[in-house]
């Protein structure tokens, strides 16, 4: 297993789905090189998952092939 990541120059991005009623909240940082961080906004101190940047673009294509967008 490798070096976590330095997450302290993260800028995270609230999704555009989340609502601010405390519902579902899903943050993404964009900014770091070669991976995407994904954390529930609601607990920003808590767990964070690391995805490599290709496998987060095939995440989200897949989502939007479902979605039919």
């Amino acid at each position: 297993m490798g070096t976590a990541p330095d997450l302290r120059t993260a800028s995270w991005h609230k999704s555009s789905y989340s609502s601010n009623g405390g519902g579902e909240c899903v943050e993404v940082a964009d900014n770091l090189p070669g991976i995407v961080p994904v954390r529930d906004s609601k607990n920003p101190e808590g767990p964070v998952l690391i995805f490599p940047n290709d496998a987060w673009g095939t995440f989200i294509a897949s989502l939007k092939n479902q979605a039919g967008m």
